[in-house]
């Protein structure tokens, strides 16, 4: 089995999209997801599966769509991947709760960061599937827009710190 944490899209931001986690939980172990557990109020999930990421994304996007309603995106890394992502923070000793990190389906062209224009403080670095952003007056401040970004989801490093602990990572 592998340990896999799943990361939904437009999940209890901002008042819109509520999903209970309990209700998210019941959703995973009705999928034949083991070892199931929720962080917060995150739209994030841990679980232990032997289907690979394709298959899961797939399972758990039709099955949070049914019950929600409407298009709930969800992606997956596993316990390792989140990890090493952990490990690869280009902000060093920077407030974790300050960086976010934006879970993309797949690689962007790295010439995408350098046409970005960040109107602001924040700083940009990507990492294969991940771009980390510093927000050192805070993300709820930023004016900043990453416009590949549309079919990802952000956590800060401090709830993916939380979620690789979850995971035994």
């Amino acid at each position: 089995m592998t340990v896999y944490i799943a990361l939904l899209r437009a999940v209890n931001v901002g008042g819109r999209g509520n999903l209970k986690m309990e209700d998210l939980q019941a959703l995973c172990v009705a999928c034949g997801l083991d070892n199931v557990r929720t962080y917060g109020q995150s739209g994030s999930v841990v679980f232990d599966s032997k289907l690979p990421e394709r298959t899961l994304r797939q399972l758990l996007e039709r099955t949070i769509t049914d019950k929600m309603r409407r298009s709930v995106g969800v992606l997956i890394r596993t316990a390792a991947e989140l990890r090493t992502i952990l490990d690869a923070n280009p902000f060093g000793d920077a407030d974790l709760a300050l960086i976010g990190v934006f879970f993309l389906p797949k690689a962007v062209p790295a010439r995408l960061l350098t046409e970005l224009d960040l109107g602001g403080p924040e700083d940009v670095q990507m990492t294969g599937r991940e771009i980390f952003v510093h927000y050192p007056d805070g993300i709820g401040r930023s004016k900043m827009k990453i416009p590949f970004a549309a079919d990802g989801t952000i956590r800060t490093l401090d709830t993916v710190a939380a979620l690789v602990a979850m995971a035994g990572a």
